[in-house]
């Protein structure tokens, strides 16, 4: 789950809801412990900001992403939500999923690396929709 050396930006809102998601606030939740901590250490490094103050092209919850493997020509279309909208076949993503704690408060044309069972892979950020 490293990331560039690039400033994490997150929604108070989205910081809050995920804290609470880390603390058992939520029954439905379907993530491992390992991967919590992960988010749970990238929280902490966020740059909070207001819904108004929010850039457009940065990864937040319910945003719909576009990203490009580095070393392969396919790209993956994927939708990041809370762990009770998850949903592989629909292409929905748990935050809580390795791929989203990657993803979270990353904006577009970045690079993120991610541990995946073959390794770690880099993937670029190609677009970011969100929602108003």
């Amino acid at each position: 789950m490293k990331k560039t050396n690039n400033q994490l930006v997150l929604r108070k809102d989205d910081y809050k809801l995920l804290i609470s998601y880390l603390n058992g606030g939520y029954n439905k939740t379907a993530f491992d412990r390992h991967n919590a901590e992960g988010l749970h250490a990238e929280l902490k490094k966020a740059k909070l900001v207001n819904k108004d103050d929010f850039p457009g092209d940065v990864v937040r919850l319910n945003s719909k992403v576009r990203i490009k493997a580095e070393d392969k020509d396919e790209v993956m279309e994927l939708m990041l939500v809370t762990p009770d909208k998850a949903d592989i076949k629909e292409k929905r993503i748990s935050i809580m999923a390795p791929i989203g704690t990657a993803l979270i408060g990353f904006s577009q044309g970045q690079k993120v690396k991610w541990e995946v069972p073959s390794g770690k892979r880099t993937f670029t950020i190609l677009e970011v929709i969100n929602e108003p």
